[in-house]
């Protein structure tokens, strides 16, 4: 399996989605070995075996791969390009990374890459020595299936199912249209198509992504199966008893602040709620390209002295902001899948989503509302906070939901997938 992050270093939804499918499949009975670029020591590796691909020596590598590697082009990037984000600038498309006739023993003369483990300047560069990584690995290693996660590892899954004869599956956790609507950035769009059409199975995390592989990847309808992404239970109680550190109730929205996730909407919503009801606060957790333009126009409206705005957060901060909500919105205008609806409403904190995520298809008792009616979010949001025996409802019954929706259910849908394409 190739990934490009692994808790606690994550930079979203990619590394918690990989962390609650591996341990799906653990107890599934699946034995994993997950690749990732760098790894830091403090990984949990209960469910699999971790392995960083810059402890990997390639110098001694005698797979020919010329023809491959000689379509691997190297970009240089801004440095806000991670896995669910577009860029900010693609600066330039550098030359072909291995001039025609040369060999993959000339490519690896180096015994080990090293990888900054980041979302950097040099990106496209750490992806396709990734993928020569990749053909290492896969040259050493005994195992059934290839499992490569999101563009990033594409490139590798393609390398080592290539070297070894093995089936592919490659799993689409966002597309390069929900990154950056319609103004796509084409290598990203190729690397993203080349990965699927060589997949032997391409795993959507919702209908509504399964769509889009479909109608603007041009994949088979039987080659795309949908698998939703679930919520890890593992760290629910470490934050019982939180305390409160403010008389106001609290709204939240969590996640990058970036165009894909809404932002906007959710502060012009906080400005109509906050005329209305004065007795609250809203949080914004997260970074992105967006925050700066948030911060001002919440200023703008005059309503900072409401407004917080944390940062990025991750682990049991997570879990400490959803313990000290009332009320959770997720207002994204295309969203794959989205996990953290899930983490709030088992932490009791009733949920607003948008009607353009992957996550309505799944829950019942959500508010949805489209992304863009910025009145209908504010009215939910009120209707929440003022009407205690409505809240009461979308906590009881969401969590029941929400129960349901266990990794262990959706790893093995992923490991019948397996079974499938081996002929098991």
């Amino acid at each position: 399996m190739f990934g490009w992050e692994f808790p606690p270093h994550i930079s979203g939804g990619l590394g918690t989605a990989c962390f609650g499918l591996t341990r799906g499949l653990s107890k599934n009975g699946v034995e994993m070995i997950f690749v990732v670029p760098k790894a830091w020591g403090d990984e949990d590796q209960s469910a699999v075996r971790l392995v960083p691909a810059e402890d990997i020596d390639v110098g001694h590598t005698t797979v020919e791969l010329e023809e491959f590697w000689k379509k691997i082009s190297y970009l240089e990037v801004g440095s806000n390009l991670i896995p669910y984000v577009g860029p900010e600038e693609f600066e330039r498309l550098l030359s072909e990374c291995v001039p025609d006739g040369v060999d993959i023993t000339e490519v690896t003369s180096k015994k080990k890459f090293k990888f900054s483990g980041k979302y950097g300047k040099d990106l496209m560069k750490e992806v396709s020595r990734y993928a020569i990584i990749a053909a290492s690995i896969a040259a050493r290693e005994r195992f059934d299936v290839i499992h490569a996660h999101d563009w990033l590892t594409y490139l590798a899954g393609i390398s080592a199912k290539i070297v070894s004869g093995k089936p592919l599956v490659v799993h689409v956790h966002a597309t390069e249209f929900d990154r950056s609507g319609e103004n796509v950035n084409q290598a990203v769009y190729d690397i993203e198509r080349q990965g699927m059409h060589m997949a032997d199975k391409v795993i959507a995390v919702s209908h509504l992504t399964r769509n889009i592989i479909i109608n603007r990847y041009g994949v088979p309808e039987e080659k795309v199966v949908t698998v939703h992404n679930a919520v890890d239970f593992s760290g629910e109680a470490e934050c019982v008893g939180v305390q409160r550190t403010v008389p106001e109730k609290v709204v939240t929205f969590l996640g990058r602040i970036t165009f894909q996730k809404g932002p906007d909407y959710f502060v012009e919503a906080a400005n109509k709620v906050i005329k209305k009801y004065p007795n609250v606060r809203f949080v914004m957790a997260g970074s992105g390209d967006m925050l700066n333009r948030m911060i001002r126009r919440a200023a703008e409206l005059e309503i900072t002295n409401k407004f917080h705005f944390t940062g990025f957060l991750k682990g049991n901060d997570v879990n400490r902001m959803f313990a000290m909500s009332d009320v959770y919105v997720m207002p994204s205008v295309s969203e794959p899948f989205g996990i953290s609806p899930l983490e709030a409403m088992r932490s009791s904190v009733p949920v607003i989503i948008s009607k353009q995520s992957g996550v309505a298809e799944v829950l019942r008792h959500a508010l949805k509302v489209d992304f863009w009616d910025v009145d209908a979010m504010a009215d939910f949001i009120y209707g929440l906070l003022n009407y205690e025996a409505l809240s009461k409802y979308f906590i009881r019954h969401g969590q029941a939901e929400v129960e349901n929706l266990k990794w262990e259910k959706a790893a093995f849908e992923v490991k019948e997938i397996y079974r499938n394409i081996l002929g098991w």
